[in-house]
């Protein structure tokens, strides 16, 4: 059974850091594509980043391209998301998702929600003075 589990949400001063784990089981995150996605109050989710199933692509949103970075740690079976330089409007509630095929290549423009079967509970990211 395909489980993931988020977690390391908090609230942080603008400018600051923080670093969303994601831990699988049932799956290996090294063969499966894994997104983070994210929805503030009133708003869509949004897809912020994603690593692709076959090979180490990643996509990211405008929004927080160079801000955050998206990894895998196979021995740990974990994916994590490192957001720097976070913002007030990055407050929202943040879900990893995973699916089997995850193809990302230059022409990729999202990380579509459609396309990720698997969701975890989510976990709250509050920027904040």
């Amino acid at each position: 059974q395909v489980q993931l589990v988020e977690s390391g949400g908090g609230l942080v001063q603008p400018g600051g850091s923080l670093r969303l784990s994601c831990a699988a089981s049932g799956f290996s995150v090294s063969t499966y594509g894994i997104g983070w996605f994210r929805q503030a109050p009133g708003k869509e989710r949004e897809g912020v980043a994603c690593i692709a199933s076959a090979d180490d692509n990643t996509f990211y949103s405008r929004s927080v391209k160079g801000r955050f970075r998206i990894s895998r740690d196979n021995a740990a079976n974990t994916v994590y998301l490192q957001m720097n330089s976070l913002k007030p409007e990055d407050t929202a509630f943040y879900y990893c998702a995973a699916d089997w095929w995850i193809p990302i290549t230059r022409a990729t423009t999202a990380c579509e929600e459609a396309d990720f079967r698997s969701w975890g509970q989510g976990t709250q990211v509050t920027v904040s003075s």
